[in-house]
């Protein structure tokens, strides 16, 4: 019998953050706002999509597109123009900054990826 083995958890936390950022507009109440709700949603089926394909196929290239997106929902509050709307501001601040963290610790401790902690910690 097969066992899914999953190489990094921390696909799979990106992609929980990813099915957030497409349900916050709803739950934290901004969906009114078109640039906010296009934003998170977009952003969140973006990030679903490249976390999903790092856990079923880990590849650094992945690990590299999800630290770019995290840092784009991150800024995109400012970068939009609707950083006035906080509830909106505070999910994309914490999700794109935890997004980016996430990958780049893959990055930083995966030894097929270069990892230049990997050493270090064996």
């Amino acid at each position: 019998m097969r066992h899914l083995y999953f190489k990094h958890w921390q696909d799979v936390a990106n992609a929980l953050l990813a099915l957030w950022l497409v349900a916050a507009p709803w739950v934290l109440g901004f969906g009114g706002d078109s640039m906010a709700m296009s934003n998170s949603m977009v952003m969140g089926l973006f990030l679903l999509a490249a976390s999903l394909g790092a856990v079923f196929l880990p590849l650094a290239w992945e690990e590299w597109t999800e630290a770019l997106l995290g840092l784009w929902v991150a800024a995109s509050p400012w970068l939009l123009g609707f950083s006035h709307l906080s509830a909106a501001t505070l999910s994309c601040f914490i999700t794109g900054t935890a997004v980016l963290l996430l990958a780049l610790w893959v990055l930083g401790s995966d030894k097929d990826y270069g990892g230049w902690w990997s050493d270090r910690t064996a």
